[in-house]
């Protein structure tokens, strides 16, 4: 069986986990990298980290989509939670821009910057991995993690220009795959030009996927991501598998010993 790290996941978005944790497993899902997205999101998933031990790894964040519906005091309430647990946390995410034109509307870029600055000075002072949001705001995102001094970032779902992309790789930065990389050509075209050692696999769940047919994605489907990326690759499949699974490893710290 492959054996594959699904290294983002709304956890606490799940309508039945228990069942999708299992399933999961059954698919050879060894870790999952569960991601925050807003106070009430990082409490339930560092519950659900608690509830699976060496299976379900926390990422704490504050997502850029949530952030025109909180008050100052209560991004700084989630701030403080983020940090308080940085012992805890394998990285700090999902953090970023987005500047989408619904999402800026209620959450100004100039907001979003200065929330992503706070969370990228945490990830750089307690040595964590970033995982980044970048949607329509590829080049601020970069250059944004960058002038932070972050050493390991991922730029989750990534569909933006090559020339961006080329700076991600060039300074030592990931890029992840999802089921999207089926269908979607940015991201396949992304995908395609990020040298395999670069390249993390998730599903970002519960995501609906697909274009004629559609369906609500969980931690399995990410063998969907492993099976686009071995296509665009022109390589197999257990190659893909090792490789991803190695580099996410590698840049989230897991122990080798719980995921052999």
């Amino acid at each position: 069986m492959l054996k594959v790290i699904d290294t983002h996941a709304h956890l606490d978005e799940m309508e039945n986990l228990e069942s999708a944790l299992s399933k999961a497993k059954d698919a050879g899902v060894t870790a999952i990298v569960a991601v925050g997205s807003n106070h009430e999101s990082n409490q339930k998933t560092m519950e659900i980290c608690l509830k699976y031990p060496s299976f379900v790894y926390p990422a704490l964040g504050l997502h850029p989509w949530g952030l025109g519906n909180v008050e100052s005091n209560q991004i700084d309430r989630t701030i403080k939670f983020i940090e308080g647990r940085t012992t805890d946390i394998t990285a700090i995410g999902e953090i970023g821009l987005d500047y989408d034109k619904r999402v800026v509307k209620m959450a100004p870029k100039e907001l979003q910057k200065e929330v992503m600055k706070r969370l990228l000075a945490l990830a750089r002072e307690y040595k964590k991995p970033a995982i980044i949001h970048s949607r329509y705001a590829w080049r601020d995102s970069f250059e944004l993690v960058k002038a932070a001094g972050i050493k390991k970032a991922v730029f989750h779902w990534f569909t933006g220009f090559s020339s961006v992309l080329k700076d991600i790789l060039d300074a030592g930065y990931f890029i992840s795959a999802t089921p999207a990389a089926e269908y979607h050509e940015e991201h396949r075209r992304a995908i395609k030009e990020t040298p395999l050692d670069r390249l993390l696999l998730e599903t970002d769940c519960p995501v609906t996927y697909g274009r004629e047919v559609k369906y609500r994605s969980e931690p399995a489907d990410i063998l969907r991501s492993l099976r686009a990326v071995a296509a665009i690759k022109g390589s197999g499949e257990v190659a893909i598998a090792e490789q991803t699974t190695h580099n996410a490893t590698r840049f989230f710290g897991l122990a080798s010993t719980q995921i052999s």
